[in-house]
């Protein structure tokens, strides 16, 4: 491989985030506890300079570096500048959660830096390997950062679940690639989709690399049969943690998906398609049906995580430009609703208090009627009931699996949407219709206030012009493909 100082220009938004990331990690090492607001903010301006740069070498085109392993293009300028934003929104919804319990050091800045150093190296790898090396990244990230509450059994026990089945994950994604190279001669994702086609038969080698492709991919999303970690990290990590798994990975992993899928295999959509219909399937119906049992708030999430999930692979089995716009679209609406309702739980929770019990908002609208109404703006999203911007996600992946004329999938995936209304809707009618279990004050940073008040907002503006977002998604989708 020929390495060109012209292959920097690209990479200038990674090289920055590591420097600093690394740079956090030493300066820590000499503060005191009283100073840790330092790392805050320097993790704060690492994002914000993260952002200059991308927007500074935007390409309308795109560039390629290091010998293919690497692309810079609108899509992956645009997933990035999401990344930067959701991360900034966890940082400070976290900023009391992890002051209260003893989590406000340099290893959680840290570990939150690498894992988006591997989100963006994930949305701009144009080869297996550099996929594979952003998403060990991210995980090995992950796992430390659940485990990061280290005299917690709960969050013990999720780090070793998500640890176990993420390295089976990764073990079968390596292995699909090692598979559909050996079929192709190939690792650059372009030279993969031009060999598939002058292939004279499907090679059974390269079916089932596909199959175990899909596998991991699956896992990373946690689509069903893939999904048995979700609640149980969910559940058992800090809900500071809980909050950056829910959100900026899920960006991630669409890119992840389009690249691997769209970029280097769309040649065997035919084949993946029956795949991702089968666990769009059990993902909406598991999901929204096991969601309505659960009493703990942050595992009724999971479980819609899982619906949601479903409802984005519907953009993906559409195959056509379309679908991947509405799925980008589903997508970042996704993470805009988790940041709020797990940024909600952050708020009502206090030292020695986890707010994650569906009861804990019980008369939340007599504790206070303006928070209330920015939980009941995030459900009636989740639930996909307009004038909220959640109704035009669902809307929008529907539409493109209706194009792509699965008619009844769109009606079993309407039918499993009017369940998951119920679950979201009782915690509306917790909050407006019973008496308040917990009446403490509602204590937090004006920042974390004033960010969750337009969080909330933002949800209904989206909603009410939604035309925006669905335009940038749809150029962006257009300039990969």
């Amino acid at each position: 491989m020929n390495f060109l100082l012209t292959d920097l220009l690209p990479v200038l938004p990674e090289v920055f985030v590591l420097t600093m990331a690394c740079t956090i990690l030493l300066l820590d090492l000499f503060l005191a506890d009283d100073l840790r607001y330092i790392s805050y903010g320097l993790s704060l301006l690492t994002l914000v300079g993260a952002a200059v740069i991308t927007v500074a070498t935007f390409n309308t085109m795109p560039v390629l570096a290091f010998s293919n392993l690497f692309v810079d293009d609108t899509f992956s300028d645009l997933l990035k500048l999401m990344l930067y934003l959701a991360v900034a929104v966890v940082l400070i919804y976290s900023r009391s959660y992890i002051q209260t319990r003893e989590l406000y050091r340099g290893e959680f800045f840290v570990l939150v830096l690498f894992a988006l150093l591997g989100m963006m190296v994930m949305v701009s790898a144009s080869h297996f390997l550099t996929l594979y090396l952003g998403l060990e990244l991210l995980s090995l990230s992950l796992y430390a950062l659940v485990a990061l509450q280290r005299d917690s059994r709960n969050a013990t026990e999720a780090a070793m679940k998500y640890f176990v089945l993420g390295a089976l994950a990764s073990g079968m994604l390596l292995y699909g690639m090692s598979m559909i190279y050996g079929a192709t001669g190939n690792l650059e994702l372009a030279k993969v989709a031009a060999t598939i086609p002058s292939l004279d038969h499907l090679d059974t080698v390269l079916v089932f690399g596909l199959v175990f492709v899909v596998a991991g991919l699956a896992f990373k999303l946690g689509v069903v049969p893939f999904h048995m970690w979700i609640p149980d990290v969910y559940h058992g990590a800090p809900t500071a943690v809980t909050l950056f798994i829910g959100s900026a990975p899920k960006i991630a992993a669409f890119a992840f998906v389009m690249r691997l899928l769209v970029d280097g295999l769309g040649g065997l959509v035919s084949d993946w398609q029956p795949m991702l219909v089968l666990m769009a399937m059990l993902s909406m119906a598991i999901g929204n049906i096991a969601a309505i049992a659960q009493t703990n708030l942050k595992r009724m999430l999971a479980y819609s995580t899982i619906s949601h999930m479903g409802f984005l692979l519907l953009g993906f089995l559409a195959g056509s430009e379309n679908g991947y716009s509405s799925a980008m679209f589903y997508v970042l609406v996704y993470v805009l609703m988790s940041l709020g309702s797990f940024g909600m739980i952050l708020l009502l929770s206090r030292a020695g208090f986890e707010a994650d019990q569906l009861d804990d908002f019980k008369g939340l609208n007599r504790r206070s009627p303006w928070y209330a109404f920015m939980m009941l703006l995030l459900m009636v999203s989740m639930a996909g009931i307009p004038p909220t911007v959640g109704f035009f996600a669902k809307l929008s992946v529907l539409q493109a699996a209706l194009q792509a004329g699965y008619l009844w999938l769109v009606v079993f995936a309407v039918l499993m949407s009017v369940i998951g209304a119920f679950y979201y809707l009782r915690i509306v009618k917790l909050m407006y219709f019973d008496e308040p279990t917990d009446t403490a004050q509602i204590a937090s940073h004006a920042d974390m206030r004033v960010l969750l008040s337009v969080n909330g907002l933002a949800v209904l503006a989206l909603g009410i012009l939604p035309q925006p977002l669905m335009a940038l998604c749809s150029h962006a989708i257009k300039q990969m493909l």
